[in-house]
């Protein structure tokens, strides 16, 4: 574990959690005792390396709920979860499905399928808004991803994109052209061609630059996008969705939404989308669709997309695994039976209240946003949210600093009340020493009760 130059560490503030600096290293120090330490120093000699992950923070032993325990048996809030666990870590009606499913059917060969894997094609076709009734599994979101632009060329005769600058849609070479973060792009070399990018949009009317693209091009295949930034909690208005829709059919491109971390009740329905009401004509998911158990990730396309069948979209090993299929139903039955969605709109309204509490104490924060429970507080500098993300890791709450001032909370669905009062008092506290540590006065000082309103000294400065 040795501190890297400045430079990495730059590079790595712009796009996710600091694993390359030095205020890394001194978490470690403080924090990893001996046995840990042999563990990363064993991790580190047998893997890559590569920025956002390894050199790895710590060693986990164990996760439930919205947990997680590390070697020294610390108890951390995972806010972070690498947006896979919607239902929480471990939970058991997942566990329990894939044993079952171990001793049933492990494993289908592709030419062959099972019950499990037509049950969850035809449960998310069900879901799924419009006319998205087709899908294709994969083992993971990037994956679904190229499938997705495959089709898109097939279905259009186009290679050419249109996709959003600092967005993130897989690691593969096809999905980093699309993409725009540059820890992916940087140094690789040409990537694929007729690949455009607009900046993130913040108003209706920014739709015009896709559409100067679509009228210069002429040839556009197909316009992916997240329907709301996932890192840095940024959702274009609905006005905006409408017209990029109106323009894709009017130039003949493909509407695809990169839905991977947001879907399945991230943001209080089923489906981003559905909070702006425009229907893409694919739609990609993953991550928590494998309950955070099983790999597992899915393309859902119109009906009357299912135009190649002498053609190979994706031809994956794992195309119908039994098992992240049985995952994955047992992670629908359980957003449903335990009323996620509800419990993601309404908890995630009252939080976000609660975070614009805390904003008007804490001059650090400049921002408070929130869709559901995905929710982003942006504070006034990268060293700040630095220094706040290790101070939460010390009290136990995790979760990602995005855009290198954003920190991102996407805590599982299942958290309960006491839980995410718990997380913010946490939070709290660390703004807290961050101003004292700055010298610079908090607008109120009193410890934070969740809920309560802010008195009139609290307020900010007109």
């Amino acid at each position: 574990m040795t501190s890297t130059n400045e430079s990495l560490g730059q590079a790595d503030r712009t796009e996710g959690d600091v694993n390359l600096s030095d205020r890394r290293l001194a978490w470690q120090q403080a924090n990893v005792d001996d046995a840990t330490r042999e563990t990363l120093e064993r991790d580190s000699a047998a893997f890559l390396h590569q920025s956002l992950s390894s050199p790895c923070l710590t060693e986990l032993t164990g996760c439930d709920g919205i947990y997680l325990t590390d070697a020294a048996g610390r108890r951390i809030m995972d806010f972070h979860g690498n947006s896979a666990h919607q239902v929480g870590h471990a939970h058991p009606r997942v566990i329990e499905a894939v044993k079952r499913q171990l001793d049933d059917l492990a494993f289908c060969p592709r030419r062959f399928t099972n019950q499990p894997a037509i049950a969850l094609a035809e449960r998310l076709a069900k879901l799924a808004p419009g006319n998205l009734a087709k899908v294709l599994f994969a083992p993971g979101g990037t994956a679904a991803i190229g499938i997705a632009m495959k089709l898109a060329r097939y279905a259009t005769g186009r290679h050419k994109t249109i996709s959003m600058r600092d967005s993130f849609h897989g690691a593969s070479l096809d999905a980093i052209s699309i993409g725009g973060e540059a820890l992916f792009r940087d140094g690789l070399g040409p990537l694929l061609p007729g690949c455009f990018h607009v900046a993130w949009p913040s108003a209706a009317e920014d739709a015009e630059a896709i559409e100067k693209i679509l009228v210069e091009e002429g040839d556009i295949g197909a316009i992916i996008a997240e329907p709301m930034r996932c890192t840095t909690i940024d959702r274009p208005p609905d006005a905006y969705w409408r017209r990029v829709r109106e323009l894709c059919d009017r130039h003949g491109a493909l509407l695809v939404f990169d839905e991977i971390p947001l879907a399945l009740g991230r943001t209080g329905r089923m489906f981003c989308c559905e909070h702006s009401g425009v229907t893409p004509d694919i739609l990609v998911l993953g991550k928590g669709l494998g309950g955070g158990v099983m790999p597992m990730a899915a393309t859902i396309a119109r009906a009357d997309l299912d135009i190649v069948p002498h053609r190979a979209l994706g031809h994956y090993t794992h195309e119908k695994s039994p098992l992240g299929a049985a995952a994955a139903l047992a992670t629908l039955d359980v957003i449903e039976s335990e009323n996620l969605l509800e419990r993601s709109s309404k908890l995630g309204a009252e939080t976000v209240e609660r975070l614009r509490e805390l904003q008007q104490r804490h001059d650090a924060i400049t921002d408070v946003r929130g869709l559901g429970l995905a929710m982003g507080v942006e504070l006034n500098n990268p060293d700040a949210a630095e220094r706040v993300l290790y101070d939460c890791l010390e009290n136990g709450l995790s979760f990602k600093v995005s855009g290198g001032t954003v920190l991102t909370l996407t805590p599982p669905l299942t958290i309960t009340d006491k839980q995410m009062a718990k997380a913010l008092a946490i939070l709290d506290a660390a703004l807290n020493r961050l101003t004292h540590s700055d010298g610079v006065s908090a607008k109120g000082a009193a410890p934070y009760q969740p809920g309560a309103s802010p008195r009139k000294s609290d307020a900010p400065n007109e």
